[in-house]
């Protein structure tokens, strides 16, 4: 079963303020193994808080992509990219 990668306008604001090398790696990442899996929650971690319970994080060297899994339309939504020092705030 594959799932489809999308990107809200801000997750793709946050790509293009990246160098090209690591956008593409992040990129890469998303599309190669975690779109590939029967089930993206087996290598992510689901954010804590009350508002953030449905959102979870993949982490890629020093970078951290947070998502929102669809499981109805199984679809991984990008929500923000960024280094793990500001992708919280």
């Amino acid at each position: 079963m594959a799932w489809r990668i999308e990107y809200e306008a801000g997750a793709l604001k946050d790509l293009k303020k990246l160098d090209r090398q690591v956008a593409r790696r992040l990129v890469s990442f998303l599309s190669e193994r975690v779109g590939t899996l029967d089930n993206p929650r087996s290598i992510g971690s689901a954010l804590q808080g009350s508002k953030l319970g449905e959102l979870w994080r993949y982490r890629v060297g020093d970078y951290r992509i947070i998502c929102e899994i669809l499981d109805g339309e199984l679809v991984v939504l990008a929500v923000s990219i960024g280094h793990r020092r500001e992708v919280y705030r």
